[in-house]
């Protein structure tokens, strides 16, 4: 992009990274206990445990990619966000009770209990490791846009980054990462408040009302409706929405940790409710800038150049060239902080799901509080320093996202399915268990590279849209399991008979 930041949009970006540290620092003396690294003691009010979950599902990624998607389609990511409040309402009434009751940190407690060790050794490692993957995304994804700005190398964009959530995360734990998450949350609202306030200045004026440009485009649309399962329809956009949304709520530490870090569990219902209610007219509001910024450069005033080939690349560009001095730099923290607020949430939950399901349980159950400490705080040194050395591998790669999703999908795969085979109770032996989480990466697998084939094997090939195959792997190795369930019985049958 070549656009570079003036002293005074660069002095902010240095103040708010001295800021984090700060913070870190001011929360050290807090951090005396593994339950207090962990869940910063379960005193976290609720709305500040809100707005902390809230930020788990916004990173740079969602504040440049839902305004790129926008622009470059319609509104059917509003769809994802309208999914939550339905799944809202199953997790507060069904699974936070029993998550509170049983007092759990890592969440992966619970399949050992409903399914056996063998389904918490499993999903613990897949998170923790698919956790580096996400760091590193992250990391790269935020140092290239940044590196668009400031004539500094990538690679030391990603150090700096890496190195300063690192730094507050190890010194503060849950509750460093849930208040510098409430600030950045803060940072990130009011920024894209403001451009939205800029922009409809701008497009809903006469007598250009640029707008109409938006509607002729049909870019408010929600998608289509026809019942096809290859494209991005609104009952895809659904299947996708409920699945991982209640992934997200149900059996992902990022979400869970934190609605677990509040005191009791009506506290703990009403954080997932204020995430949920502030999410879903955030994304209402990303997509709205991604709607009025294809109005805006749809007028003669403002072209964008032939170097912006996507939708991606808009919401930077505008950025760049229309935002005032001092502005610039505050809406570039409020990327950095979407970015480092997923980033050190990551870390400490690695840390945590590391000490618990692991160091806990199988090398030091006696560990003194000194020595748990100690192994979180190295632990989150260690795998920041894992993300950052992907992350710097990543510079090379074609797609980063792609290799993201390639990663996630098989680290992530039958995780949900395991969760809901214990919410309802179905159960089958280890063996069969395994056997159904090794269907579950195989859909996976099949859905994410067998596309684009040559004509001899179009058999084989998916067409089904890459955004579901999460769900239809969670579903495979459900339908498998419920296999299982009435073969065990008819086996039982014959074997009363006999």
């Amino acid at each position: 992009m070549g656009f570079q930041l003036g002293a005074i949009d660069t002095s902010i970006l240095i103040i708010y990274g001295l800021v984090l540290v700060g913070m870190g620092a001011y929360f050290f003396r807090k951090s005396k206990t593994s339950e207090q690294f962990m869940v910063a003691g379960r005193g976290i009010p609720a709305w500040a445990a809100g707005l902390a979950v809230m930020s788990a599902y916004t990173s740079s990624i969602s504040y440049i990619a839902v305004p790129g998607k926008a622009f470059d389609s319609n509104w059917h990511p509003l769809i994802f966000a309208l999914t939550t409040i339905p799944v809202a309402w199953f997790v507060t009434k069904y699974v936070v009770p029993y998550y509170r009751k049983k007092n759990i940190i890592s969440v992966y407690g619970y399949l050992e209990e409903k399914i056996g060790a063998w389904a918490r050794i499993y999903a613990s490692l897949s998170f923790v490791l698919s956790m580096i993957g996400r760091t590193a995304v992250i990391l790269y994804l935020s140092s290239l846009l940044l590196s668009s700005f400031i004539a500094v190398d990538i690679r030391i964009l990603i150090m700096v980054i890496g190195i300063v959530t690192i730094v507050y995360t190890l010194m503060g734990g849950m509750e460093a990462v849930i208040w510098t998450d409430v600030m950045q949350s803060v940072i990130m609202i009011g920024g894209i408040i403001f451009i939205g306030y800029l922009l409809t200045k701008e497009v809903f004026a006469r007598p250009d009302f640029l707008i109409q440009n938006a509607f002729d485009a049909r870019k408010f649309s929600l998608g289509e409706t026809n019942l096809s399962l290859n494209s991005r329809t609104i009952w895809v956009m659904i299947i996708y929405g409920v699945s991982e949304n209640i992934r997200n709520l149900v059996a992902d530490q990022n979400y869970t940790q934190k609605y677990c870090s509040v005191p009791d569990e009506k506290k703990a219902k009403k954080s997932v409710w204020i995430a949920m209610l502030i999410y879903l007219p955030l994304t209402a509001l990303f997509l709205y800038i991604g709607t009025t910024l294809f109005a805006f450069y749809s007028g003669p005033d403002h072209m964008l150049g032939e170097a912006i080939t996507k939708g991606d690349q808009v919401f930077p560009h505008y950025i760049a060239t229309q935002l005032p001095v001092g502005v610039k730099g505050l809406i570039i923290a409020a990327i950095l902080a979407a970015s480092m607020s997923t980033i050190d949430s990551a870390l400490n939950c690695s840390a945590t799901v590391l000490f618990v399901d692991y160091y806990k349980k199988y090398f030091k159950p006696s560990a003194s509080e000194k020595i748990s400490v100690n192994f979180l705080r190295l632990t989150t040194v260690v795998w920041g320093i894992f993300g950052i050395a992907v992350a710097l591998l990543l510079i090379n790669a074609e797609s980063a996202l792609d290799i993201w999703w390639i990663i996630a999908g098989i680290f992530g795969g039958g995780i949900l399915g395991l969760f809901l085979l214990g919410i309802f109770n179905v159960i089958i032996t280890q063996t069969q268990g395994i056997i159904s989480v090794v269907f579950s990466i195989l859909i996976i697998i099949w859905g994410s590279l067998l596309r684009d084939l040559p004509d001899h094997f179009t058999w084989i090939e998916c067409n089904i849209d890459p955004i579901i195959i999460g769900a239809m792997s969670s579903l495979g190795l459900v339908l498998l399991a419920l296999f299982f369930v009435m073969a065990n019985k008819m086996t039982g049958m014959k074997h009363a008979k006999s």
